[in-house]
């Protein structure tokens, strides 16, 4: 075994023996200037070998690993080094020098990755001199790799602890006149064609330890464009930052990523003691071309900033008809064509701002900097927005549209019911054509336009008039044809039917605290004393809304239909908060509240002068309110309903897949393309490594926050609120559901963690269709993601809840259990 390598003798393919930091360092010594200070890497082998003589993996075994690290630390630390281990090294030492000042630095097998960086998890040692001090801090680096925060960001990264092996590098110091670090895109804004530099003087562990303020440049194309200096005499010239920020760029292209560089510079020269990929950047997407590009966040606007498999990205991307691209499991518009018009430009922008002010407030300062040049309107081009809906529109298309869409995915599902092999993806890709039709009904849009504008002139009018506002909200309560709020109240029906039966009321709370098998709940429901009733009720309601679930655009997540165990404890928390009855009970309450406002608005108005003429308008959108704003729930809830029966025939396929040993289980083909997985079926070509990449790829997209709006230079962009008139230290949001109410915060992640009581405040990073039964039990709604008509704020203007989304770090900043008041009216919360 190589216990000892030469720096000069590794390159970036050599982790599993030198760990991360080494095999850079290795790879850099490659780069013409990079000038890395000499050394030598105690490989992995060595590593092993001190971890067998310490018995570390029964003390892995012995329970919980946060009590056992210490345990390992110490038997590591206690341990000699093996005598021919300690040989090699010494060797090397004497070629360095004996009493030469070295730096040993911690390279785990799991460090400086592209998808993780583990920077800071292990120790590092400076200025260390002697073999025994150099022996020593070596066996303090192999132990490093059980600290408590090391084992922690481990396990929060799902890395196997067993898997994870140390390296130790040890280099000659330097003694620099300056150093510093450089990341080669900005780490802040994600912007690639920016490069940020921090310098200070002498060794930079002051800055790295936060105790020293740093000279701070942002150099683009070649100049400096930004710096904040410290101190009166700089501690690099200007033409030194654009050198390093060159050297840099050189760096970041051999490694084929933006780098976080630690540089010094001594004896006229700069050296690079390290480079690792900067791994919080979200990736860009994939244009087809060098021009400049602007994206818009699909998550944001469908309330689930959640990855996305790449089946269900492929997918969506067939279905929509807009420009999709993908970049870190997500989906974005790619809107560049049209903010380039003069005409549909500003239109888009106020169109997206309405609905959602932050990314509205994005686009306007792409616009205002010129990003995307300006050219001449397509007049073949789509316009932006919905069909203006005619003033004669028949209410009564409304039901009729809604048999449309449901008809339309009974014929899809009886034609391909037989289908097998490639005949299922020819089929999948000539309906995603019919899909698209009933989903882009020019009919289907003008009702949904109908329902908005009139929400829009109403308010409108009334802030005019009598100077209330977001009155649409009141009147808009138990509205018809909303099938996402008539389903939170089907559910208590579920659970009035449970409530006479004891053992079934026993056997759904046994299944809340300790799961069940999905596969067999059904018929163990059954077997039950009152069981077969029971199940027929939940059967019929997983005919009707069994398709949902959460993260539904994502066609690989599963369906309630699927596992009806995810929808139990919303069951339970219905039993323990409603009596029999209550749907109807809180329909009737709603539209009774609604007739109110009605009557109490058509009162006021008719005293004002030609009060007569104002009421008539009044009411007549009113009406069309009524009549049409249930409707814009439909088309989505049909959408994933023919998802579903996709999703069915292809988990067949892909079970078929398994039989053939092509994938381990049926859920790998979730991790491959439309396409791929076609390609899969007809070659019947193995493809597990491309499937485990993609799982590794999965797992890395999962820790990236989505922006709003990115920029093909990588910059992100999150746009603001306009504070004013805003109580101090209030969180600014979008008013999505008008009235102001008060009460303890209920902080949660999702349905399965929310338990929620009567008069409680939800705030979560995002709702969608799922979390409707949630929405019957709260007061009020706070989210992280959201806009006007998103789905959270839809359902919360049908149950009358005071609601604000779009509020950044809410989860963050309210605590779970603290008191806040929600101002759905005018746009922000508070924490009491």
């Amino acid at each position: 075994m190589a216990y000892v390598v030469n720096i000069d003798d590794l390159d970036r393919t050599a982790v599993p023996v030198a760990g991360g930091k080494g095999a850079n360092l290795g790879e850099l010594r490659r780069i013409a200037d990079a000038h890395v200070p000499d050394g030598f890497c105690v490989t992995t082998d060595a590593y092993r070998e001190v971890l067998a003589a310490a018995s570390v993996d029964d003390l892995l075994d012995s329970g919980d690993l946060t009590v056992a690290s210490a345990r390992i630390r110490q038997a590591i630390e206690d341990r000699p080094v093996p005598d021919v281990i300690a040989e090699e090294i010494t060797a090397r030492i004497r070629e360095l020098g004996e009493d030469v000042p070295v730096a040993v630095r911690s390279s785990a097998t799991a460090e400086d990755l592209p998808t993780a960086s583990f920077a800071g998890q292990q120790d590092s040692y400076l200025d260390i001199r002697g073999t025994a001090g150099i022996l020593r801090h070596i066996r303090r680096c192999w132990a490093s790799l059980f600290t408590e925060r090391a084992v922690a960001y481990r396990q929060r990264n799902g890395f196997d602890h067993s898997r994870v092996h140390m390296a130790v590098v040890v280099q000659r110091m330097v003694v620099p006149q300056a150093s510093g670090v450089l990341f080669t895109a900005d780490p802040v804004t994600s912007d690639r064609t920016v490069a940020r530099v921090d310098a200070v003087p002498g060794p930079g562990e002051g800055l790295v330890a936060g105790q020293v303020n740093a000279d701070a440049y942002a150099v683009r194309d070649g100049e400096i464009v930004e710096h904040t200096l410290q101190r009166d005499t700089p501690v690099l010239a200007d033409g030194q930052v654009k050198d390093l920020v060159a050297l840099g760029r050189r760096i970041e292209a051999h490694f084929g990523s933006p780098q976080d560089i630690e540089w010094c510079f001594a004896d006229g020269a700069f050296r690079i003691v390290q480079s690792r990929p900067i791994t919080t950047l979200f990736p860009i997407p994939e244009a087809g071309d060098d021009g400049p590009h602007v994206y818009v966040s699909v998550g944001h606007q469908q309330m689930m900033t959640d990855p996305i498999t790449p089946l269900g990205i492929s997918v969506w991307q067939l279905t929509s008809r807009a420009p999709m691209r993908h970049a870190g499991g997500r989906l974005f518009v790619d809107v560049t064509g049209m903010l380039a018009s003069p005409a549909r430009g500003p239109d888009l922008v106020a169109a997206i701002g309405r609905s959602d002010p932050l990314i509205g407030d994005a686009l306007q300062t792409v616009l205002e900097r010129g990003f995307v040049p300006v050219r001449p309107d397509d007049p073949a081009a789509p316009r932006v927005g919905l069909p203006p809906a005619p003033d004669d529109i028949d209410p009564g298309i409304v039901p009729e549209l809604v048999d449309r869409h449901e008809e339309s995915i009974a014929e899809s599902a009886r034609r391909i019911e037989n289908l097998t092999g490639a005949e299922v993806f020819e089929f999948i890709r000539a309906d995603i054509a019919e899909l698209q039709r009933v989903l882009f009904d020019p009919e289907s849009g003008k009702v949904i336009a109908a329902g908005m504008e009139a929400a829009e002139q109403l308010n409108e009018r009334i802030r005019d008039w009598l100077g209330e506002r977001n009155v649409a909200d009141l009147v808009s309560q138990s509205v018809p044809y909303n099938v996402t709020s008539e389903m939170g109240l089907a559910l208590l029906d579920v659970a009035d039917a449970v409530r006479p039966h004891p053992d079934v009321v026993a056997f759904l709370k046994q299944v809340d605290e300790r799961g069940f098998d999905d596969a067999r709940f059904l018929d163990a429901l059954g077997r039950l004393e009152g069981g077969p009733q029971v199940r027929q009720v939940f059967e019929g309601f997983l005919a009707r809304y069994g398709r949902r679930c959460v993260g539904e655009i994502d066609l690989t997540r599963p369906r309630w239909v699927e596992r009806p165990t995810m929808l139990v404890p919303m069951i339970a928390s219905n039993l323990a908060n409603f009596e029999p009855g209550a749907a109807q009970r809180l329909f009737d309450d709603g539209r009774r509240r609604a007739e109110e406002k009605r009557r109490e608005l058509l009162d006021r108005v008719r005293d004002l002068p030609d009060g007569e003429n104002k009421a008539r308008e009044v009411e007549r959108l009113i009406d069309r309110i009524r009549a049409f704003a249930g409707y814009r729930e439909y088309p989505k809830y049909a959408m994933v309903g023919r998802y579903l029966v996709y999703k069915q025939v292809l988990l067949r396929e892909a079970e078929r897949l398994v039989h053939a040993g092509m994938v381990d289980t049926p859920d790998d083909v979730f991790f491959l393309r439309f396409d791929e997985f076609e390609e899969v079926v007809r070659t019947r070509r193995p493809c597990r490594d491309l499937v485990a990449e993609r799982r590794r790829e999965f797992a890395g997209h999962a820790t990236l926050t989505p922006p709003r709006v990115l920029l093909s230079t990588g910059e992100t962009l999150v746009g603001a609120y306009n504070r004013d008139g805003l109580p101090d230290g209030a969180l600014p949001g979008i008013a999505v559901s008008t009235g102001v109410v008060e009460g303890r915060a209920r902080v949660v992640a999702d349905t399965d963690g929310a338990d929620l009581e009567p008069g409680d405040i939800l705030v979560t990073a995002f709702t969608d269709p799922s979390w409707t039964p949630a929405f019957v039990t709260v007061r009020g709604l706070v989210t992280e993601v959201g806009g006007l008509m998103t789905h959270g704020a839809v359902i919360a203007r049908e149950y009358g809840l005071p609601a604000v989304v779009g509020v950044e770090g809410a989860t963050r900043l309210i605590r779970d259990g603290q008191r806040i008041r929600v101002n759905g009216t005018e746009g922000y919360v508070e924490v009491l």
